[in-house]
């Protein structure tokens, strides 16, 4: 799936040096907040602005994790496989390309073919 942003959008969020190796951080595995506070030797509350941000923009996403002693906490992970950006006209594009899971699809196909 390709998905179309502004460029000034995608280019503000990744042009901070933190939120790019928060994001480097988490492109192969998914990391607690602390991890990569401890991986990338930044405060705990610079990490979570910058995994706010990059949520924000859909970069990242989050899910729950429970810990040996039943504690729960978040872990992150990039959502998303490549990033294009190309100049076109005199103007700059950028798509996002995503791998979608094969349910989702199909959840996808079924919905437009039940239009109304």
């Amino acid at each position: 799936m390709a998905d179309d942003r502004p460029i000034e959008e995608v280019l503000d969020t990744i042009g901070d040096e933190h939120a790019r190796h928060v994001l480097a951080g988490v492109s192969k595995q998914a990391k607690s907040a602390k991890e990569l506070s401890e991986q990338l030797d930044l405060s705990l509350p610079t990490v979570y602005r910058r995994l706010e941000i990059l949520q924000e923009h859909d970069l990242v996403s989050d899910q729950t994790a429970v810990a040996d002693d039943g504690n729960h906490y978040k872990v992150y992970e990039s959502n998303f496989e490549s990033t294009v950006i190309r100049l076109e006209d005199d103007e700059y594009q950028v798509r996002i390309y995503r791998s979608e899971n094969l349910p989702d699809r199909f959840g996808q196909l079924w919905d437009d073919l039940n239009v109304d």
